[in-house]
């Protein structure tokens, strides 16, 4: 099945957590109010391999980095545990901003990059198609690496018996 990932609304017919997760998306209106930064709900909830403390992730694209920390800091300080930060990724600099609302933890990541260009948008999207090849037990497993401690994209890597890096390995299945 494909999905358009840049409408959250595939979350509906998905399992508990994604629905939860609609909900909670639009309820709160979180996307509509980070639109101008071409937002995307990325990581594990999108592609149901998510575990018990997976977090909502959200990619957004700024050009003007203080503009950005200002605006997501205005909409967004006063939800339960908000903190924002200014981090180095493996791409430049990042904003990133976590908060409560409901049961979700959120992380929004804000970066100078188109966000379709972002690593966890391609991640997301190269993950999402091994899942669709290699099928329920394959995604099974995953979901148990993880329950193990293993990030997603080592968790990958470990399925497919990659090696190497794991976040440059699996690019290469773009």
């Amino acid at each position: 099945m494909k999905i358009s990932f840049e409408d959250i609304t595939y979350l509906k017919q998905g399992n508990k957590k994604q629905q939860a997760a609609y909900s909670v998306l639009t309820s709160n209106r979180t996307l509509l109010k980070l639109k101008q930064y071409d937002p995307i709900l990325v990581g594990t909830v999108p592609i149901n391999i998510d575990i018990e403390n997976s977090d909502l992730d959200i990619i957004c694209y700024f050009t003007k980095q203080q503009e950005f920390e200002e605006i997501v800091t205005n909409i967004f300080s006063h939800e339960k545990g908000f903190v924002i930060d200014t981090v180095l990724s493996e791409n430049g600099e990042a904003v990133v901003a976590n908060f409560t609302v409901e049961d979700f933890q959120i992380e929004i990541f804000g970066q100078n990059i188109p966000t379709k260009q972002q690593l966890g948008y391609r991640h997301m999207i190269i993950e999402y198609g091994l899942l669709n090849k290699y099928g329920e037990i394959f995604r099974q497993q995953i979901i148990q690496l993880k329950k193990k401690g293993h990030k997603t994209e080592p968790a990958f890597a470990i399925a497919l018996q990659l090696t190497g890096n794991p976040y440059t390995e699996l690019l290469k299945f773009e």
